[in-house]
């Protein structure tokens, strides 16, 4: 199993000179398991440029997880570009709702006035999926989805192929009204998601003194990340949705103090746009890119003038 971080900002998109080693775009996480399938967890603004490779390798089938539907896990959807080509099967999976379909959902941004053209007009014809509450397969991956504490429905995704396991917990609060120190960890919310994976993905958007005036924002502080990790017996924490208000110095003085509390073999690490994972049997390799790399992803190439002349005008 191979992923690639596209987009791993919290709340809204922050380009800017001190942000371009981790990156400004929001949340959007690439994962292949068998070469003609490809699972995108999340929609954030990262999912544009993850559109412009994807167009290149041309996949047959691709599977959106979405783990919520605020709008920087959505933002990026209408801007992918599989999503306007007819040669693509393309599944949108989400959080099941008493109130409204996935689909009508997703309409209300893929539609005038927030959006020029109209979810119906989408070429790829997206077939919309509620998330079920058993495992189910995507090609040869097994994927769940469990809920989790984030105001309106929200989920975590657990991805498992060739014996490894990928979580991804992007939004998550499980310290809200709990002392997680306390706790018996198959309580916590998020556990059944996280227990035993290889690699976590989980939300580390707030410092301890920064958390302290968020509490019901429905995020993590970086020592509640770090606690929820080991409670669950995750051998690598990723630390993901970083605030848009954090530059990438301050993000490495957070990692630090991840790092020092930590007390598994493995330190924590900063997700980063362009990081590559890959998970296979021999074990698991993380790659940060190098800053020269994490430059290049902020410019917009001849494709994306090409799509957005003919789609947006």
């Amino acid at each position: 199993m191979r992923a690639r971080i596209w987009g791993c900002r919290g709340s809204l998109p922050a380009p800017a000179p001190d942000t371009v080693r981790y990156g400004g775009n929001t949340s959007c996480v690439e994962v292949s398991v068998d070469d003609d399938v490809v699972l995108v967890m999340d929609a954030g603004s990262g999912m544009r440029p993850l559109g412009r490779a994807l167009a290149r390798r041309g996949p047959h089938e691709i599977h959106v997880l979405l783990s919520h539907l605020h709008l920087d896990h959505l933002q990026g959807l209408a801007f992918f570009l599989p999503f306007w080509s007819d040669d693509v099967e393309l599944h949108i999976w989400g959080p099941p709702s008493p109130n409204q379909s996935l689909a009508e959902r997703v309409a209300s941004y893929v539609s005038p006035p927030l959006f020029p053209v109209p979810l119906s007009d989408v070429p790829s014809r997206p077939k919309f999926h509620d998330v079920p509450g058993e495992p189910w397969m995507v090609g040869s991956a097994l994927v769940a989805g469990y809920s989790v504490v984030h105001q309106g429905p929200t989920l975590g995704f657990r991805v498992t192929a060739h014996d490894r396991t990928l979580a991804y917990i992007p939004d998550h609060e499980p310290s809200l009204g709990v002392d997680l120190t306390r706790m018996e960890p198959d309580w916590m919310s998020g556990y059944q998601v996280a227990h035993g994976a290889d690699v976590l993905l989980h939300d580390a958007q707030y410092s301890g003194d920064e958390y302290s005036s968020h509490v019901g924002w429905g995020h993590s502080s970086l020592d509640h990340a770090v606690t929820f990790a080991r409670a669950s017996q995750s051998e690598r924490l990723v630390l993901f949705h970083h605030d848009p208000a954090h530059s990438d110095n301050e993000l490495e003085s957070l990692l630090t103090e991840a790092q020092s509390l930590w007390t598994g073999e493995q330190l924590p690490v900063l997700a980063a746009e362009g990081m590559s994972l890959s998970l296979d049997p021999a074990g698991v390799r993380i790659d940060s890119p190098s800053p020269s790399e994490a430059s290049r992803s902020l410019l917009l190439d001849e494709g994306d003038r090409a799509v957005t002349h003919e789609h947006f005008r």
